[in-house]
């Protein structure tokens, strides 16, 4: 499966050529901004058989004793007609490619595709076979959420209220009636956001990264002319709940959301969401991104709680591949494997069933 021919051409540039690519995880700005957190960024341009060239990030890291991985998040671009069958053979070349940039210490490549499927059609057995078939190992974890919700934004405001669960629409209606004030803030109020947000990791058993990551985000979104936005909720001046949304291209992505635990009466994080979605409107965004809920329906999930919460807003549930690795050292990628699927089971086990905030 290592020399299918798809791809023509692949050679190293400058992380700019990422500046307009499809996604914000593929952007010229995650790369810099994964830069400073211990990440290498490099930039490719593929030139795949049938297509223009097109951009690749790959971020890679050290994990122990010198040893490394690369990660491709949402990526590669390619063309919108690939048969879906060989889409797995065409990321093995890909990897092989690849391999040439890097040192000889990399343990494995990371890939998580961006190419997706709608509604109750997850990714089957047979799916998986022609990935393992392929060569690649499915991962012990994954990265980013595989699974999401998505609202279209070029509805009219009435069409996508209606499309919402009754509830949801009466709670965003009782959070207006009820004088909760949600505003647009400067990164001023950063520091309000990373209180609430420490105080909902302890509550829901989540980690969360240090204060600077966020800080960081923010100044370089800034500089990359990105739009990156604070909400916050308050009542009678008490901020109750927070959320972070980032706008890029055609998707504004929902990243992170915060509560203090007070007032969940009020039902403030309806009126953040519908706020958010009706400026990403206004903005040109075509799609509101959820990002991230479990994989179905399933009560005895942990997060079965935030997969209620996001569907409630009537989007179009989607699935992706999720992350499948190639391994370029077999026996060390097997003893890392190993560890991160038990960590993932040990994280999942404290893990509290979270609640709608």
């Amino acid at each position: 499966m290592e020399n299918q021919g798809f791809i023509q051409e692949i050679r190293e540039a400058d992380l700019a050529v990422c500046e307009n690519a499809d996604t914000f995880l593929q952007s010229a700005m995650w790369g810099e901004f994964k830069s400073c957190f211990g990440w290498e960024s490099k930039a490719f341009l593929i030139n795949w058989k049938g297509l223009e060239t097109v951009p690749l990030l790959a971020i890679s890291r050290v994990l122990v004793f010198g040893f490394s991985f690369v990660y491709i998040p949402w990526g590669p671009q390619m063309p919108p007609d690939f048969p879906q069958e060989e889409k797995p053979g065409a990321l093995i070349e890909l990897a092989v490619k690849l391999k040439t940039f890097y040192k000889k210490k990399h343990v494995f490549i990371r890939f998580e595709p961006p190419w997706y499927r709608e509604g109750g059609e997850t990714y089957s057995a047979n799916d998986a076979a022609l990935y393992l078939s392929a060569g690649f190992k499915k991962s012990g974890a994954s990265i980013q959420p595989p699974d999401t919700v998505i609202v279209t934004l070029t509805d009219p405001s009435e069409k996508i209220l209606k499309a919402m669960k009754i509830k949801w629409r009466y709670n965003i209606s009782l959070a207006q009636k009820k004088s909760v004030i949600v505003k647009i803030c400067g990164t001023e109020e950063i520091e309000t956001f990373y209180k609430l947000l420490k105080k909902t990791a302890v509550r829901d058993s989540i980690l969360v990264h240090n204060f600077d990551y966020y800080k960081t985000l923010f100044a370089k979104c800034s500089k990359y002319g990105i739009t990156l936005r604070l909400y916050t909720a308050s009542h009678e001046e008490e901020t109750i709940a927070a959320i972070v949304v980032l706008f890029y291209g055609k998707y504004a992505t929902y990243l992170y959301g915060a509560s203090s635990g007070n007032k969940r009466n009020l039902m403030p994080s309806y009126a953040l969401q519908w706020k958010a979605m009706q400026d990403a409107k206004e903005a040109g965004c075509k799609y509101y991104d959820l990002f991230g809920i479990p994989p179905d329906s399933d009560p005895n999930h942990p997060m079965a709680g935030l997969y209620l919460f996001k569907t409630g807003f009537g989007g179009q549930i989607i699935h992706r591949p999720g992350s499948w690795d190639y391994p370029y050292k077999q026996f060390v990628y097997k003893l890392f494997n190993t560890a991160e699927s038990l960590r993932k089971k040990l994280r999942n086990r404290g893990k509290r069933h979270i609640r709608v905030v």
